[in-house]
């Protein structure tokens, strides 16, 4: 059987559609890739969408192989700003910064990436194995809701998650965080989920 870690991290993962929820994010390890532009037309996120998932594949295999133990590889994630945050717009994806990343289970270790690094590098060649990194994010007290829907509707959404911060009494800070729980191949726009998370202070 395998382990769903989304299942195990339901808060996070999983969290209403119907209204905004607190949550408190722990540190956690990921796979990262740095870039900018939009995510629509730009080459450099399509490589790094890619090479996250030829490594975390890589990794879970090796796992597997090593400990018997099996596990479902993590959502895609997106962390999403511009140097001027009151510049960040939908309408202006071409001034975006991101950091796309996949969430590693606690097996995962710098030794057993750079051995997956090695291995996808062999087996493919994937301009964007030379940006990936390795590390721990904290993103602590955030706010968050599911947003069911294309991602070119997610606007209220949003206008949502950011009245509740103010409301309550809160402040936005860091930056904008979506996690795609569908694969846009496969699903319907109108049914696919995306968790929307702002950290807040």
């Amino acid at each position: 059987m395998k382990i769903d870690f989304k299942r195990e991290l339901k808060p996070l993962y999983n969290p209403s559609s119907k209204k905004v929820v607190i949550v408190d994010v722990p540190k956690m390890s990921f796979l990262m890739v740095d870039g900018a532009g939009d995510p629509n037309n730009a080459k450099e996120y399509k490589d790094a969408v890619e090479v996250l998932f030829a490594v975390s594949y890589a990794l879970k295999f090796m796992i597997k192989k090593r400990t018997a133990m099996d596990y479902r590889v993590l959502p895609l994630e997106g962390l999403w700003w511009t140097d001027d945050m009151t510049q960040f717009s939908v309408e202006n994806k071409d001034i975006w910064k991101w950091t796309s990343m996949i969430m590693q289970p606690e097996y995962v270790t710098e030794d057993l990436v750079g051995k997956a690094l090695e291995q996808v590098e062999k087996k493919k060649n994937l301009s964007a194995l030379s940006e990936i990194r390795y590390g721990s994010f904290h993103e602590g007290l955030s706010a968050q809701i599911m947003h069911i829907g294309p991602y070119s509707d997610e606007g209220p959404t949003i206008d949502k998650l950011h009245d509740f911060i103010r409301e309550t009494g809160h402040e936005l800070c860091g930056k904008h965080h979506e996690i795609y729980l569908s694969d846009p191949r496969r699903s319907a726009p109108e049914k696919m989920k995306t968790v929307i998370r702002q950290p807040m202070k």
